[in-house]
């Protein structure tokens, strides 16, 4: 006995390989999907300002995105502002607002204003903001609103 190297003898045949399997499982996929639209949905409400207005109608295109969280100050039919989705008295309104914008990036801010309020009450506002900081005053419209040549606009 010389070595004691003993090699196993193979049959003729080779091993079956196994197929690759064809299928995706895509039942995590989905789970994943179904939980994620469920948070969009949930979440969605929530990226709007929360103050019913009747905006006016403009033939304006919409603004792109903002890197920053819009600030948007309301002012409601019946008179109360509101910064954000809070009523602000109108004596607190300029104080609250400068502590914002010491703490802001931007000096940009959203002013939506009912359609039924006058201009004087629009501008009495638009004072104030200004007065606080606010530099940069975006008046927000619904699109689809009449152009200047007296014809609907697209929205």
């Amino acid at each position: 006995m010389a070595g004691g190297v003993v090699r196993k003898q193979r049959s003729g045949r080779r091993r079956a390989r196994s197929k690759p399997m064809a299928e995706i499982n895509v039942t995590p996929f989905v789970d994943v999907m179904l939980v994620l639209l469920i948070i969009f949905m949930v979440a969605a409400p929530m990226l709007t300002v929360g103050v019913p207005l009747e905006l006016p109608k403009t033939a304006a295109q919409s603004v792109p995105a903002e890197p920053e969280e819009p600030l948007s100050v309301s002012i409601t039919p019946e008179g109360p502002i509101m910064v954000m989705t809070s009523e602000v008295p109108e004596a607190e309104l300029i104080p609250r607002l400068q502590a914002v914008i010491a703490e802001r990036q931007s000096d940009k801010i959203y002013l939506r204003a009912d359609g039924a309020l006058p201009y004087a009450r629009v501008m009495e506002v638009m004072g104030a903001l200004n007065a606080a900081g606010f530099s940069n005053i975006v008046l927000v419209t619904d699109a689809g609103g009449p152009r200047m040549n007296g014809q609907a606009g697209e929205g």
